[in-house]
């Protein structure tokens, strides 16, 4: 097991109203008592996001806590990536989130960008050590993996481009990620991988989300939830043990820390770090 420290952190998305900033405002609030390494704010597919990723990362730096914008590639092209990379270094933005995002609805080409990889190592002739880059990482492997052996070297070309650390797509099978880590470290990597937490409150959402991301919701599960209808406490109480157990499970065999998408809501995310005692 590690003794590294391990590293805790939630992801955003962008609100768009007046609204959701201010609830926004209010749910940083309640889970930045947790002191988590940082947070992460996500960027929509082909930069549809960009003004509002770029002003909730500046919020949060303003508010004293370090932040993490995302960035995505597929329908960009070097320019475009480039000016974006040298507005972030120019507000001293020191972590990006690299990924390789989806193709915006409508767009028929995939840029001048196909994989993360690419962009890792743009990122790295363009600014040397700037930035710290985290990557994805899918233990149950990506939907669009023609295998999973070129999944598992696709992560492998990311971290040889020059990520530092991963963080998982969600899951609820402890197993798959822990044999995603022994798979790619007998390839050689060595950097940390977080893996990537979704707390329960919606199953129905959680499923949609679920079945377009290619994460696995057990089937046992599933049945269960299922069986409450719309008793939303016992899907909540289900979902708080599930959710509790996975994480400790994670914690224990090792993993470096907790990566959680709170869907921009504090709630059900503090009472799992309560539970755990973090």
């Amino acid at each position: 097991m590690s003794t590294k420290p391990r590293t805790f952190s939630f992801e955003f998305f962008p609100p768009k109203t007046a609204e959701s900033i201010a609830k926004l405002r209010t749910t940083r609030q309640q889970l930045a008592q947790f002191k988590p390494e940082f947070f992460s704010v996500t960027f929509g597919a082909g930069g549809t996001t960009r003004e509002g990723t770029l002003g909730t990362v500046l919020e949060i730096r303003n508010e004293g806590y370090a932040a993490a914008p995302h960035l995505s590639c597929i329908g960009s092209t070097r320019d475009n990536i480039r000016a974006i990379l040298n507005e972030y270094r120019s507000h001293g933005i020191r972590h990006i989130v690299a990924l390789r995002g989806d193709l915006p609805s409508g767009m028929g080409e995939a840029g001048e960008f196909r994989y993360a990889n690419e962009l890792v190592a743009f990122i790295r002739a363009e600014h040397g050590d700037h930035f710290h880059i985290e990557v994805a990482a899918y233990p149950e492997f990506h939907p669009q993996a023609r295998s999973a052996e070129d999944d598992l070297n696709n992560f492998v070309r990311k971290v040889q481009a020059g990520a530092n650390s991963a963080m998982t797509q969600y899951f609820f099978n402890a197993d798959a990620y822990f044999r995603f880590v022994d798979e790619v470290q007998a390839r050689g990597v060595d950097i940390p991988i977080v893996p990537g937490i979704m707390p329960i409150a919606n199953f129905g959402q959680l499923c949609r989300f679920s079945d377009m991301c290619g994460a696995e919701v057990p089937r046992w599960l599933r049945l269960r939830m299922q069986a409450y209808y719309d008793d939303t406490a016992s899907i909540r109480a289900l979902g708080l043990d599930v959710v509790t157990e996975l994480c400790d499970r994670l914690l224990t065999g090792g993993a470096p820390g907790l990566h959680f998408y709170t869907l921009n809501q504090a709630g059900i995310v503090s009472t799992i770090w309560q539970r755990l005692g973090l």
